[in-house]
């Protein structure tokens, strides 16, 4: 019997519906609690808003485009570089993809990786290369900077793509991060996940997968080494979707060979994403520290959206902003069955 329990409590509301002549209508909803961290999310309005369709070729036009510093035009003008101290030679590259340190730093290691030589680059030509580049690259750094600051334990990749995301710059770009402050988030797993291996002798992250394709309602499939699932609690108003590498606990575990198999796995999500209409996300790719076997190595990806392209409301409200309570319009257990095709496990 597993140790992990999946929490769903199910409501109703009643009201007189003005579509239908103020008859009494009945929706549902439901909260669900988090099987790791115990924390909430509501999910409701299901099937209520769709992606909102972006023209992607008006970001190249020059007024809305502007000088974009890492277009290869201005790149090596405008773009800072490392010390030697912390990075001989300023910059790495790959391919397409150029790491840099950050202009507007967020912690003490912060760096950016220029995904692409085009400034706009729709879903369909993020292809494997393209990704698996800039991650090798954002990887780099991060072990690199581990033997410069080992005083730094946390290690994270974060991707914001297209401006529905909150992503300042068009052109494809990645952020990775080495810190003693990694976010609330990070912090209240990490800690689930001690507490949970302390309390069963088991790690979480292997169980959960485990008793996922056991129940078989959110488990889509595997790529190489990883399991990618749908989230029991999303984060997205879309829903979202989990890559999970159980047997990989920290950086120095992280291999080329993960790297094609998260790289070969997004290929098919965006593939989903293209024939749903989804044209930007938020990622994240997320490490334990090292000497520990109790936190897998994770990559989550939520897909974002406008609300509507008349006031390009965003799909973040006061529920995530002051309540820290994700809200989701889609059944984790739909969103499943619909990416299980691509998957090759339909």
């Amino acid at each position: 019997m597993s140790n992990i329990k999946f929490e769903i409590i199910d409501g109703e509301s009643s009201f007189l519906d003005p579509r239908r002549g103020f008859d009494e209508t009945t929706e549902k909803f439901q909260v669900r609690m988090d099987p790791l961290t115990g924390r909430s999310g509501h999910l409701s309005h299901f099937g209520a808003v769709k992606a909102q369709q972006l023209l992607l070729g008006d970001y190249e036009r020059p007024e809305i485009k502007g000088n974009c510093p890492f277009c290869l035009e201005l790149r090596d003008k405008w773009t800072p570089r490392f010390v030697n101290r912390v990075l001989p030679g300023g910059k790495l590259v790959r391919g397409e993809a150029t790491l840099i340190p950050n202009l507007n730093p967020y912690d003490v290691h912060s760096g950016v990786t220029i995904m692409t030589d085009d400034h706009v680059v729709p879903l369909e030509k993020l292809t494997g290369k393209r990704v698996s580049d800039a991650l090798f690259l954002s990887v780099d750094f991060l072990k690199r900077i581990r033997s410069v600051d080992p005083s730094l334990p946390y290690h994270f990749i974060a991707w914001n793509y297209m401006p529905p995301s909150g992503g300042g710059i068009v052109h494809p770009h990645q952020q990775c991060f080495a810190t003693k402050h990694p976010g609330n988030q990070y912090l209240d797993e990490l800690s689930a996940s001690r507490q949970f291996y302390d309390t069963y002798g088991v790690n979480y992250w292997c169980e959960y997968v485990i008793e996922e394709k056991r129940l078989g309602q959110r488990y889509i499939g595997t790529v190489g080494s990883s399991h990618w699932l749908s989230s029991f609690v999303p984060r997205g108003l879309l829903g979202d979707t989990m890559c999970v590498f159980p047997e990989v606990f920290d950086l120095g575990d992280f291999n080329s060979d993960n790297i094609t198999d998260l790289s070969a796995g997004l290929q098919k999500l965006f593939a989903y994403y293209k024939d749903s209409g989804i044209y930007s996300f938020n990622a994240a790719l997320f490490f334990g520290p090292a000497d520990q076997r109790c936190f897998s190595c994770h990559f989550r990806i939520a897909p974002r959206t406008f609300l509507n392209m008349r006031d390009f409301a965003p799909d973040v409200n006061f529920y995530h902003v002051l309540l820290a309570e994700p809200v989701s319009l889609v059944l984790p257990e739909q969103l499943c069955q619909n990416l299980r095709s691509y998957f090759g496990s339909a």
